[in-house]
């Protein structure tokens, strides 16, 4: 799932967001951002070259876990489920979303169960990432 579209998405972020009662458009925003920031963590910055920044569904939920520490703290976990995201899953289902509308790609062997129960998001942020 690379940061960049190299085709041109069916839906936007904004429409995909907008068209999921589940989870805010803040969610789907920092999902966005947060698989640029892992992405850029496993692979060094983006040099606008078309190469394979693909992360996998773990590695994006770790990624996450870090980047919201980064950004709130001990308050991610409110700041989450005040989004709607209540489990790692559901970062999975919001990617997902993104991949289905053409925002994100998937490589074949991505699943949603790569994101299921990688860890408790309301233990995750007891201490430092």
């Amino acid at each position: 799932m690379p940061p960049t579209v190299t085709t041109i998405p069916l839906k936007s972020l904004e429409q995909v967001a907008l068209s999921q009662v589940v989870y805010t458009p803040d969610a789907f925003n920092f999902i966005q951002r947060g698989l640029a920031y892992t992405a850029d963590q496993i692979h060094g910055p983006f040099d606008g070259q078309n190469r394979n920044r693909h992360v996998t569904g773990r590695q994006l939920c770790l990624g996450l876990r870090e980047y919201a520490w980064r950004q709130w703290g001990t308050l991610a976990p409110v700041v989450l489920r005040g989004w709607g995201v209540r489990s790692t899953l559901d970062f999975g289902r919001i990617v997902f979303a993104l991949i289905e509308a053409g925002v994100f790609t998937r490589e074949p062997h991505d699943n949603l169960e790569d994101f299921r129960n990688v860890y408790d998001i309301n233990d995750a942020f007891s201490h430092a990432a």
